[in-house]
C-alpha cells in the first residue's frame, strides 16, 4: 500500500511521507522499549531495590522523552506530507483526465471523477498520518514488546508468538472483506452521483413529463443500491472488526493461562509475572486499535485502485516526433469506425479541400457528427486513415491536431462565468479588446446588449441563462478567436429561431475565410453555398458528392433531398374561420 501511494507522490511528497513514517517507526520502537523497561522497574520495586528502581525509572523516562520527540516530528512532518500528497494526487488525476481519450467520457464519469477528486484524494492524503501511523504503532510497538519478552521469559513470549500468525490472518481477512465492500460501495456512490447530476441537468425536460418519470426511478434505484451497499459494508466491516478483536483477546487469554500455570509451578516469580502480564495487556491494546483502523487502509486502497485504472486506460498512440502537415486539407481514406458496435462509417473516402467549405448531409444516424469527431481526433478509426495536410492524424499527434482544429458541436457547454471569459478560453493569450472583437464578429454583442452586466454577465451553469442558438454563437466566437486553420461546425440550426439562424449563418461566413471548414449542414443557405457537398447514404458510405449545381443536375438522391427541404421550408399553416 505504501509503495503504491509513493508511486503517485511528487519527489517532495515522497520524501515527506518517508520521513514521517521513519519518525513513526522510531516512536513506536521507543514506546515498545519504554514498556519493556517496566519489567525490571517493577521487579526492582517488588524486591525493594530502590536504587536499581531509580536507575530503571530514569531509563524509562529517557525512552518516553525520545518517544514524545519522535511523535512530535511525525505529526509536524505528517501535516506537510498530507498537503503535498493531496497536491500530487490531484495533479496526477488532472493529468489522467486530460490525457484520456474522449471516448472514455462517452459514458458519464462525473460521479467517479468527483469522488476521486474530493473525498477519495482527501482520504488518501491524510491516511499516512491519521491511519497508517496508528496501524504501524499498533504492530511495531507490540512487536518490540514481544521480542523483548524473550529476554525475561521465553515461555510467555512463545505463548504470545503462537498467536501472531492467527492474528495476522485475521487482519488480512478484515482488510480484504472491508476492501471488497468499499469497492462495491464506491461504484454505487459513483452511479448515484451520475444519476443525481443527470437528474439536475434534465430538469426542464423532466418537469414536462410529470412525476413518476423514468429519471425518477433511475435516481431512486441508484440511491437504493447505494444504501444497500453501505449497509453491507457496515455489516461486513463490523463482523470483521469484531472477529479480529476476539482473536486479539484470545492471545491475552493464552498468556494468562500460561502465566498462571508457570506461577503455580513456581517457575516464574510473581514480580516478573505481573510485569509481563502488564506488557501482555499493552501488547493487545494497539492491535485492537490497528484492527479498527485496518478498514481505513482498505478504503484508501480503493482510491489507489481507481487511479491505477486511470493509468491502465489505453491512450491514443502518440508519435515520438510529431510530423508537420503540408497544408490543412482533410482526407478520409477507407475509414471504418463504430462506437464499440456495428460500424457507423464503412470504407468512407472523401477530401475536404483546404480553404473551402465542405458540407456533410445525410439522414439521421448516418455518421455526420462522427466524421467531425474523427477529424478532431476524439477517436482513431478502426480501419483506414484520417489525414490532415497529407499526414495521418496519429503521426501528427493529439497536440498538433488540437492546435489545428477548432470544433463547434451541437452540445455547447459554457462555464458558469462571464460571457467574455467563455469566449476568452478560445485563446487566453489575446487581449480583452481582441476577444470582444472576435465575439462581435459572431454577433455575440447582440446577446450582450440584452443582459445586465454586458460582457461581464454570467451565463449560468452550462450556459443556462442563454438559449441554444446563443450558446452556439459563443462557441463560434471561440473558434474565431482560436483562429485555427480547420473548423468543424455541427450546425444544427433546424430548431433555432430565425434571429439566431441568421446570426449563425453570418458567423459561418466569417469563419469561411482562408480556412478548411467542414459543416454538418442543415441550413439550405449553408448547403447551397458549400464548395463541396458530401451526402452520406445511411449505411456508412457516400451516396453522392459534388457541388450543389452538379448534384441538382444529376437528379439523384441529393436532388430529391433538396426538393424535400425546400418544400418543407415553404410550408405554412393555414387557419380557418
Amino acid at each position: 500500500m505504501i509503495r503504491r501511494l509513493l508511486h503517485y507522490c511528487s519527489p517532495r511528497a515522497r520524501r515527506l511521507v518517508i520521513a514521517e513514517l521513519a519518525c513513526v517507526v522510531i516512536a513506536a520502537v521507543l514506546q515498545g522499549i519504554a514498556f519493556l523497561l517496566l519489567v525490571p522497574l517493577l521487579r526492582s520495586l517488588f524486591t525493594g531495590e530502590v536504587e536499581a528502581a531509580s536507575g530503571w525509572l530514569l531509563v524509562v523516562l529517557a525512552s518516553a522523552v525520545g518517544y514524545v520527540i519522535a511523535s512530535w516530528f511525525a505529526s509536524q512532518i505528517g501535516m506537510k506530507a498530507a498537503t503535498s500528497v493531496l497536491d500530487s494526487l490531484l495533479e496526477r488525476l488532472g493529468e489522467s483526465v486530460v490525457s484520456l481519450p474522449v471516448s472514455w467520457y462517452s459514458t458519464d464519469r462525473t460521479g467517479l471523477i468527483t469522488g476521486l477528486a474530493t473525498q477519495g484524494a482527501m482520504f488518501v492524503s491524510t491516511m499516512p498520518y491519521a491511519i497508517l501511523r496508528q496501524i504501524l504503532a499498533g504492530f511495531i510497538a507490540p512487536g518490540t514488546v514481544l521480542i523483548g519478552m524473550y529476554a525475561f521469559d521465553w515461555r510467555l513470549a512463545l505463548s504470545m508468538t503462537v498467536m501472531v500468525p492467527i492474528i495476522a490472518l485475521g487482519y488480512r481477512w478484515l482488510s480484504r472483506g472491508i476492501g471488497r465492500g468499499d469497492r462495491a460501495h464506491s461504484i454505487a456512490v459513483a452511479e448515484s452521483s451520475n444519476r443525481v447530476v443527470e437528474f439536475a441537468r434534465a430538469q426542464p425536460a423532466l418537469r414536462t413529463a410529470g412525476e413518476g418519470s423514468i429519471a425518477d426511478r433511475l435516481v431512486s434505484q441508484a440511491l437504493d443500491r447505494q444504501h444497500q451497499e453501505y449497509r453491507g459494508l457496515l455489516i461486513t466491516g463490523g463482523s470483521a472488526i469484531a472477529l479480529f478483536a476476539g482473536l486479539v483477546q484470545l492471545s491475552l487469554t493464552v498468556l494468562l493461562v500460561v502465566g498462571a500455570f508457570l506461577a503455580i509451578g513456581g517457575t516464574v516469580d510473581i514480580a516478573t509475572l505481573i510485569a509481563l502480564l502488564v506488557l501482555g495487556v499493552r501488547f493487545n491494546e494497539p492491535l485492537v486499535t490497528a484492527g479498527d483502523l485496518g478498514g481505513g487502509v482498505a478504503v484508501a486502497r480503493t482510491t489507489i485502485d481507481r487511479l491505477d485504472e486511470f493509468a491502465r486506460t489505453a491512450r491514443l498512440p502518440e508519435p515520438a516526433e510529431p510530423a508537420e502537415p503540408a497544408g490543412f486539407a482533410v482526407e478520409f481514406r477507407d475509414v471504418t469506425f463504430g462506437y464499440g458496435a456495428d460500424p457507423v462509417l464503412r470504407d468512407l473516402s472523401f477530401t475536404a479541400p483546404s480553404g473551402g467549405m465542405t458540407a456533410i448531409v445525410g439522414p439521421s444516424g448516418s455518421g455526420k457528427t462522427t466524421i467531425t469527431k474523427l477529424v478532431a481526433r476524439f477517436y482513431d478509426p478502426e480501419q483506414g486513415t484520417v489525414l490532415i495536410g497529407g499526414v495521418p492524424v496519429p503521426d501528427l499527434g493529439t497536440a498538433v491536431v488540437e492546435a489545428a482544429v477548432a470544433p463547434v458541436f451541437q452540445d455547447v457547454y459554457l462555464f458558469d462565468d462571464t460571457i467574455v471569459n467563455n469566449v476568452w478560453i478560445g485563446n487566453p493569450d489575446l487581449s480583452r479588446d481582441e476577444v470582444i472583437a472576435a465575439a462581435t464578429r459572431a454577433r455575440v454583442d447582440e446577446i450582450v446588449a440584452r443582459l445586465p452586466g454586458g460582457w461581464d454577465a454570467r451565463v449560468g451553469e452550462g450556459g443556462s441563462n442563454l438559449s441554444g442558438g446563443e450558446r452556439q454563437r459563443v462557441s463560434i466566437a471561440r473558434a474565431l478567436l482560436k483562429n485555427a486553420p480547420i473548423v468543424l461546425l455541427d450546425e444544427a440550426t433546424s430548431a433555432l429561431d430565425i434571429g439566431n439562424e441568421i446570426a449563425i449563418g453570418d458567423a459561418i461566413d466569417q469563419i469561411r475565410a482562408d480556412r478548411t471548414l467542414i459543416v454538418v449542414a442543415h441550413r439550405l443557405q449553408t448547403i447551397m453555398t458549400a464548395d463541396r457537398i458530401v451526402m452520406l447514404d445511411g449505411d456508412g458510405g457516400i451516396r453522392e458528392s459534388g457541388t450543389h449545381a452538379e448534384l441538382l443536375a444529376s437528379g439523384g438522391a441529393y436532388s430529391r433531398y433538396w426538393r424535400e427541404r425546400v418544400d418543407a421550408a415553404g410550408w405554412q399553416l393555414s387557419s380557418t374561420d
